[in-house]
């Protein structure tokens, strides 16, 4: 029994795509370039797709035996945090992007599995899903506001670009931390010399 789609497209949608003006004529082609939203939740723990912010599709359209072909970069900003300092990162990223979309009742509905190829309606296919996918993916787990980040100071917290070449702590035995505040000064004299012994 062929597969039919979750929910109706909506033609509306900027990431929903019209293909009524590509011939169904294998090797037919069409650009595609827009601006788009970023939609929601283009993310990792400490590094995002701003909601809303640009994302330019920089795409072509082939027309394929069995559907739509499409490939090309998604371009974008970034924002997030320094895995290693903390700062904050504001950058931009380029992503390529391929996928495939099936013509409704065509063979790939018994030759693949659902969600192995993408599912045209008609004339439009959803972008999203391969956009969130070829985005989301690239993005760093570790994110570094620089590759050569040397991070914070383990022990006061202060990044080490700010502090001078020699900076270090001095690490004391905790059976001597009673005697850390100590001077010369307030350490107990020596024992003086028997002056009996100094007449022998």
């Amino acid at each position: 029994m062929p597969k039919s789609p979750q929910s109706h497209l909506n033609p509306r949608q900027p990431l929903v795509v019209d293909t009524t003006k590509l011939p169904r004529q294998p090797g037919a082609t069409r650009a595609l370039k827009r601006v788009v939203p970023a939609p929601a939740d283009l993310n990792l723990e400490l590094i995002s797709i701003p909601e809303g912010s640009d994302l330019e599709l920089d795409l072509s359209m082939t027309s394929v035996s069995e559907g739509v072909y499409v490939s090309g970069t998604v371009r974008g900003s970034l924002k997030g945090e320094c895995g290693r300092c903390l700062n904050e990162i504001d950058s931009s990223f380029a992503v390529f992007l391929k996928e495939m979309y099936a013509y409704e009742d065509s063979t790939t509905e018994e030759t693949t599995d659902e969600d192995e190829v993408g599912r045209m309606q008609g004339d439009l296919f959803d972008l999203e899903p391969a956009v969130r996918d070829a985005v989301v993916l690239t993005l760093p787990t570790n994110p570094l506001c620089r590759p050569d980040c040397p991070g914070l100071c383990p022990e006061c917290g202060v990044h080490f670009d700010d502090l001078p070449a020699d900076h270090s702590h001095e690490e004391i035995d905790a059976r001597w931390a009673a005697l850390r505040g100590l001077t010369d000064a307030e350490q107990p004299d020596a024992q003086p010399q028997d002056p009996q012994k100094n007449k022998e």
